[in-house]
């Protein structure tokens, strides 16, 4: 057995079992439908993580980084705001609070955010099968920055399909139209890239 194999420590246990939690107790009081299918999501999502993370064994900072992820999207769409720091007509949660007005909105911060560790998570899937299949661990190299980043914006795009899901099956969503598809794909790809520079330029094993 690896001794030196990353696992899920008890403080990154309890700190995503306690928003979850959180998550769903605010969900269920808000009678808020949509983020009830997000946190079964949520919940598909975290499965899938463990699993494939027995067999890739993730560093720590990818799986703080995914939980971390996890919680601004559960905050996102359940915390409240003021009606005045959201655009007309769109719910009145941190998910609609426009950070700088016009310009750039908490949802697109999370988009580039979370699909920059999405493709640090693929990166190191990548960097994993490849170490098994040649008995060495490659380098970063600029070709398999850009296929990890590719695979983060494939991800992203079927996280456009998940909502495109939502809006088909729960009557009042907060997912936005085409332009929204749109902005958010533009913020995935600025993440992918941002995380594929980084992963590059840095060319440590925590990486």
């Amino acid at each position: 057995m690896d001794n030196n194999r990353p696992r899920f420590s008890p403080a990154l246990i309890t700190f995503s079992a306690l928003y979850m939690l959180i998550a769903i107790m605010a969900a269920i009081r808000q009678g808020n439908t949509e983020f009830v299918f997000y946190i079964v999501v949520m919940a598909v999502l975290i499965t899938s993580l463990v699993l494939v993370h027995r067999r890739v064994n993730f560093s720590n900072g990818v799986l703080w980084g995914m939980s971390c992820w996890g919680l601004l999207h559960m905050a996102g769409g359940l915390v409240r705001l003021p009606e005045a720091f959201t655009e007309n007509g769109a719910q009145p949660v941190l998910y609609s609070w426009w950070i700088i007005t016009d310009l750039l909105k908490y949802d697109q911060v999370v988009h580039t955010y979370g699909f920059g560790i999405t493709t640090w998570v693929c990166w190191q899937i990548l960097r994993s099968n490849i170490k098994k299949q040649t008995s060495q661990s490659p380098e970063p190299s600029y070709g398999l920055c850009i296929l990890s980043a590719a695979g983060g914006m494939g991800f992203g795009a079927l996280n456009e399909m998940i909502e495109f899901i939502a809006t088909l099956t729960i009557p009042e969503t907060n997912v936005g139209g085409y332009n929204n598809t749109g902005w958010d794909l533009v913020f995935n790809l600025i993440g992918c890239a941002l995380a594929a520079i980084i992963i590059r330029q840095v060319r440590t094993r925590e990486c």
